[in-house]
């Protein structure tokens, strides 16, 4: 029998970008099946290569990375982005956002728990990294919060590249 609480429970969308290293190392397939093993639904992907202009807006804009970590961290991780594609998808799911960050875990990879995306699969420190003039090769941005999945599904994605459909558990609550 179906849980009553999965169908009224609140849904939500969020962002999740495979970064260049994911995509270089080839490793995007075995990640993704993470989020899918946990109920997450894909609503919209697609793989791209974006300018500066485009990072400009995701990462100061609505991430207000300058203000949090400055202007250095914010440029070295530019560079990094921008050589070469990335994979952008948006999940659904109940409190999709808490999930994704909790799947994904802490952005410094070194102290990100084992079991966790980053935790798994990359272990570089912020101290390393700043020490290189190197921007964090961390596999995967998640949006920070609602608020923020919400602008930056709206910047990566427009309406018509998100998809409506019920999924095999979806079925059950009706």
């Amino acid at each position: 029998m179906a849980n009553p609480n999965m169908c009224n429970s609140k849904i939500e969308r969020t962002l999740v970008v495979f970064k260049p290293d994911a995509v270089q190392r080839g490793i995007v397939g075995e990640i993704l099946t993470r989020f899918e093993r946990v109920g997450l639904k894909i609503v919209g992907t697609k793989m791209l290569a974006p300018d500066r202009e485009h990072y400009y807006t995701h990462y100061e804009e609505i991430g207000k990375m300058v203000t949090r970590r400055g202007n250095k961290a914010f440029n070295v991780t530019l560079d990094f982005m921008t050589q070469g594609p990335v994979i952008a998808m948006v999940f659904e799911g109940v409190e999709a956002v808490s999930l994704v960050r909790k799947l994904v875990g802490g952005t410094e990879p070194k102290s990100s728990a084992p079991g966790t995306i980053r935790g798994d699969y990359s272990h570089i420190s912020f101290s390393y990294a700043d020490d290189q003039d190197k921007a964090i090769p961390n596999l995967i941005h998640a949006s920070g919060d609602v608020d923020e999945a919400r602008k930056e599904i709206s910047h990566w994605f427009g309406t018509a590249e998100l998809y409506e459909y019920k999924s095999a558990s979806e079925r059950f609550c009706q």
